[in-house]
């Protein structure tokens, strides 16, 4: 992901959080069809049997929770549609 400056009115800002989001008690459920579920919704990811990396880029305004926040619902509804064996 290149790192593009969000001009705004009055400032100009990069940020950029790297995310690594877990699965529940580590479980193994990044399968074949859960990977491509979630590289469809998402843009720069990484995937791993049970984690997956995300690199965000945001403005100031949002605070890194509401983005995680708003970043793993999003994905999350995505995956249980398609995969709903995934869910607990």
């Amino acid at each position: 992901m290149e790192n593009r400056c969000v001009h705004k009115r009055h400032n100009v800002s990069v940020m950029a959080y790297h995310l690594v989001c877990a699965a529940k008690y580590r479980r193994v459920v990044m399968s074949r069809l859960v990977d491509e579920t979630v590289r469809d919704v998402c843009l720069e990811i990484g995937m791993d049997g049970d984690h997956a990396h995300f690199l965000l880029q945001s403005v100031p305004t949002y605070s890194p929770s509401r983005i995680v926040q708003r970043v793993k619902s999003v994905t999350a509804r995505a995956v249980f549609a398609i995969a709903p064996e995934v869910n607990p």
